[in-house]
């Protein structure tokens, strides 16, 4: 049984076009300012260590520490973010910050106050990303989120606003003279946050493994910025998934299964 019309190719296509708000520029960079100003101001005021008691004579194996380093980088930038938040019409206008839910497309969920058409607030999607300053290679390039689900994010919202946070951090180990355990101090060194929807066409890549695929960026330390729309951030995804050997028929399927087409 044939469901739904027949396309040839991708231009064919009857797709649903997102359009996003007029201020959506200005919303991302409300966000990206205040993140930055948080999280530079923690760093700033010493706030940028995690230290990890642990009973291992060594301390913690440097050759394996970027395995275990992003919960702890991810419930770092969480704890910063909520003690800014605490504090009563503090000045980064920062309502609420929630974790997000497992398997959620984001770690952090973030809540500004702003005056816009019809609405008090905007709300920023922040994925954390924590790569080593002492291994060469680490999570440079990673896997970001799954295809389909960021590509039906911007049909089913095209003012989401979804925030790379890119986080460096190296370590070392020092004994507690009382205790005489090692303990592991994680460092917070340097950061950045992203628009995904303004990373440049060549720093993204598709990886067609696990699932629809992911997006990916080419090298975290290095990304290059270029204004686009919703729109044509969902026709940029679309052709980096149909240049892949997945191709146009699979990518038929998913745009049915995720309603992305008028039908």
């Amino acid at each position: 049984m044939v469901i739904g019309k027949q396309y040839l190719s991708y231009p064919d296509v009857d797709l649903k076009i997102p359009e996003e708000s007029d201020d959506y520029a200005e919303c991302s960079e409300l966000i990206i300012s205040n993140i930055t100003n948080i999280v530079r101001e923690a760093m700033d005021s010493g706030r940028n260590k995690i230290v990890i008691n642990t009973n291992l004579k060594l301390g913690i194996p440097m050759e394996n520490v970027n395995k275990v380093a992003g919960p702890f980088i991810e419930a770092w930038a969480f704890e910063v973010l909520s003690e800014a938040a605490e504090v009563l019409d503090n000045k980064y206008s920062l309502i609420n910050v929630e974790a997000g839910e497992r398997l959620n497309i984001a770690d952090i969920v973030l809540q500004f106050k702003k005056e816009r058409p019809r609405q008090t607030s905007v709300t920023g999607f922040v994925d954390v990303k924590a790569t080593s300053n002492d291994i060469v290679g680490s999570g440079k390039s990673p896997n970001i989120t799954s295809y389909s689900r960021i590509r039906t994010a911007y049909v089913e919202d095209p003012d989401y606003i979804f925030i790379i946070l890119s986080i460096k951090h190296k370590v070392f180990s020092t004994r507690n003279e009382e205790s005489k355990m090692m303990m592991g101090v994680m460092e917070v060194v340097d950061f950045h946050p992203y628009d995904l929807k303004y990373i440049s066409a060549p720093d993204l890549s598709y990886n067609p493994a696990l699932g629809t695929g992911q997006i990916q960026i080419r090298d975290i330390h290095y990304v290059n910025l270029e204004k686009r729309t919703a729109w044509e951030f969902c026709q940029l995804l679309d052709k980096k998934f149909l240049a892949s050997k997945k191709g146009f028929e699979q990518w038929l399927a998913y745009a049915r299964a995720n309603k992305w087409i008028k039908e």
